[in-house]
């Protein structure tokens, strides 16, 4: 029977439960609220965790409420950590794309008795040296108050080219604006000094890097860094995507679940 659910776990933190099988945790990236999101976004969302809810009750949790810059990745993690725990209380799967894959690396290398298997993608032990200085500029922006130059700001990770990149600066400028501005701005500085690159061995659950030959964000080499540090690790490149398309089409979600239900065989 099919799981469809919503709720929220301790410390508030919101989410949403569809599929049927063991659970799998998708944590949410960088968000406009805390909420669970609703209309085009929320469908956005089911869309891309559909092929696993085919599998798994997938729950997409979201950050806590009340986030505020000064946060450490470490204590994001914890968040997750406490939530598993207390909604659980044993080790599940655990899925994060982007930011949420540098919370799920996080989390993995600081509660290993609560991370079975780890799928990360479109992320690394640490952000590449573009992905700091277009991240920092988001942040900036953000804090200030210039949302849709902020989204504006990160058009570079998106196309290549000039006219690409204007294109998709005048789309995402017409973002609205974010319910909870603090707590997006809390996850990206906590990205900004994000470094795992030395604790990776600390990494125990069977874990699948999944990465983009063109992620500007998170490079190729800090990927394979990432694979390679982990014990046992598999990395899937991907060529020619971009960090926002790593996770979109079949080909992503294929890999996911064969990796996972592979895994448990």
């Amino acid at each position: 029977m099919t799981t469809s659910d919503a709720g929220t776990f301790h410390g508030d933190m919101a989410y949403l439960a569809v599929g049927v099988g063991p659970p799998v945790i998708s944590i949410r990236p960088v968000m406009p609220s805390s909420d669970n999101p609703r209309g085009l976004t929320r469908w956005a969302e089911q869309r891309a965790l559909a092929a696993l809810t085919r599998h798994f009750t997938v729950y997409s949790i979201g950050r806590r409420p009340g986030l505020t810059p000064g946060l450490t990745m470490s204590e994001l993690a914890a968040h997750y950590a406490e939530a598993i725990d207390h909604g659980f209380g044993d080790a599940v799967d655990v899925l994060g794309v982007s930011t949420a894959g540098s919370v799920a690396l996080q989390l993995a290398a600081d509660h290993p008795g609560l991370v079975r298997r780890l799928v990360v993608a479109a992320t690394a032990c640490r952000l590449g040296e573009d992905g700091r200085r277009m991240q920092r500029r988001y942040a900036d922006l953000l804090a200030r108050g210039g949302y849709r130059k902020a989204e504006a700001a990160l058009s570079p990770a998106i196309a290549d080219s000039r006219l690409g990149q204007r294109l998709m600066s005048g789309v995402m400028a017409l973002s609205p604006r974010p319910q909870d501005p603090g707590g997006m701005v809390a996850m990206l500085l906590a990205e900004d000094t994000f470094d795992l690159c030395g604790r990776l061995s600390d990494i125990t659950a069977p874990t699948l890097v999944i990465a983009g030959e063109r992620d500007r964000l998170y490079p190729p080499d800090l990927a394979r860094r990432t694979a390679d540090g982990i014990p046992g690790a598999a990395l899937q490149m991907y060529p020619d995507r971009m960090h926002h398309t790593v996770a979109r089409g079949p080909r992503f979600s294929a890999d996911v679940t064969t990796f996972l239900t592979g895994a448990q065989s």
